[in-house]
């Protein structure tokens, strides 16, 4: 397994990877978009504007991947079959590696991510019932501040 940098090329297994996931591993948030509008938004949004690491398997198979942008962890997903192994921490240690406070909304309903946070030193800032994200899904906004 190796960590590296992610490049343009990476971006259409990094939408499949998360869009497995978010299928997978949180089933209670409602599908708004198709897989090609996922590309559309991977493509215009998430890379240009983040830092997107991943994690590979030795044969180049991606495991995980993480974004963040402008003192926000956007996103931070493990595939369901390598969760658990570290490879969470690994991210999240190189997107708090060169900043003073870091920032992150999880789902409520999400308490195995919740908890990860927690555990990490991220702090409860501020609980909403929804109506701010797009799936109207309660969510918690966290902050990490660097001691």
């Amino acid at each position: 397994m190796r960590i590296r940098r992610a490049v343009l090329d990476d971006m259409p297994a990094v939408a499949v990877l998360h869009r497995h996931t978010m299928r997978t591993s949180l089933p209670f948030l409602p599908e708004l978009h198709t897989a090609a509008e996922d590309l559309v938004f991977f493509r215009d949004h998430l890379f240009p504007a983040n830092d997107v690491w991943v994690a590979e398997a030795d044969d180049g198979a991606l495991m995980a991947y993480a974004a963040r942008g402008d003192g926000w962890l956007n996103h931070l997903y493990v595939h369901p079959d390598h969760q658990g192994q570290g490879l969470g921490d690994a991210l999240l240690s190189l997107a708090k590696n060169d900043v003073e406070t870091l920032q992150l909304w999880a789902f409520q309903a999400n308490t195995r991510a919740r908890r990860f946070y927690e555990a990490r030193g991220f702090v409860l800032a501020e609980l909403t019932d929804g109506s701010g994200n797009e799936e109207k899904t309660p969510d918690a906004r966290y902050v990490w501040t660097r001691a």
